[in-house]
């Protein structure tokens, strides 16, 4: 589900993207605590939501996997 419109003092990214305009992924929690990810550079795009379950599914995924050199 693709979702407009959200509040902008919602979004938060890793503290990695530091202030200085770089492309940056970022997300909020919405309704009943479902997880709105969108591009920092492009809000008016919408935010792809999805379920908790299938966010932290996602992110322990990210942790697991080793880095490319």
């Amino acid at each position: 589900m693709i979702r407009h419109h959200l509040p902008a003092n919602r979004w938060r990214s890793s503290s990695y993207s530091g202030n200085n305009g770089a492309q940056c992924v970022e997300f909020q929690t919405v309704d009943a605590g479902d997880i709105a990810v969108g591009d920092s550079k492009d809000r008016a795009r919408g935010a792809f939501v999805f379920a908790p379950a299938a966010w932290t599914s996602f992110v322990n995924h990210l942790k697991d996997e080793p880095v490319p050199d």
